[in-house]
């Protein structure tokens, strides 16, 4: 029997029993972890009202062995709240929508439990507390973690240079099986023309630069979500549940 302690996002929760529920977690030290805990959905739970999805928590498990993730699921025996970014979250339908696919995708980019995934998790947490904060737009927001994710993954669009061949940019077309933008010589059947300023917004948000992100007008932003969306499903080989809601403008 071992006990382990880690920091995590609640991605999401499903019901076990009759006052039980089984919580995945992507920790910072562990990946992506599914654990029991007991007792949390009676009504006055406060244990239950911390391990709610967007929560940022510390967690105590209780395993069986030498390891978190084995045999059996471990029990959460403990935790306390680090930021409850779900409060921000939840009372908006944007930024609710916006949220989901991000806990869906961190979930989906983090496929082996177990093994560690530090950037995928800082990246996540960043995310959130953007997006509860109401910085910047929910759909910019989620576009530009669905990139970073992406990229950390080893998955990087181009939005300049030629994907193929290495032209530099900035190019005209764009294919999602090649890699981003591509050069005149080296687009393939299924090419985009997308706009110029939806490729130099996609370029923004994957860097970070959000004075011109924010500037974007809006059918851009809509292009440029619709880009996203192919080619991350392109690269998950199925598109996420949660984004079909996610409001683009």
């Amino acid at each position: 029997m071992s006990l382990f302690r880690d920091d995590g996002i609640v991605l999401r929760t499903q019901k076990l029993g009759e006052a039980d529920r089984i919580i995945t977690l992507l920790t910072r030290g562990h990946g992506r972890v599914r654990a029991v805990a007991r007792g949390v959905r009676r009504t006055k739970s406060k244990f239950g009202a911390r391990l709610e999805p967007f929560s940022h928590v510390d967690v105590q498990f209780f395993a069986r062995g030498s390891e978190l993730v084995g045999r059996g699921l471990p029990l959460c025996t403990q935790s306390e709240t680090i930021a409850p970014y779900g409060g921000g979250i939840v009372t908006d339908y944007a930024r609710y929508t916006a949220g989901t696919a991000m806990l869906e995708t961190a979930e989906r980019f983090t496929d082996h439990e177990g093994e560690p995934a530090v950037q995928q998790y800082l990246l996540l947490v960043g995310a959130l507390r953007t997006l509860a904060r109401g910085e910047h737009a929910p759909h910019l927001v989620l576009d530009a973690f669905l990139l970073r994710s992406l990229a950390v993954n080893g998955y990087a669009p181009s939005f300049d240079s030629c994907a193929k061949c290495g032209m530099p940019g900035p190019n005209r077309f764009f294919s999602v099986a090649s890699g981003g933008s591509v050069c005149v010589d080296c687009r393939v059947p299924g090419s985009v023309v997308p706009s110029p300023q939806t490729l130099v917004l996609l370029g923004a948000l994957l860097t970070g630069d959000w004075e011109t992100a924010d500037a974007a007008e809006a059918r851009h932003v809509r292009e440029g979500a619709g880009l996203v969306s192919a080619y991350l499903h392109w690269h998950l080989e199925r598109g996420l549940r949660s984004l079909r809601y996610v409001e683009k403008s």
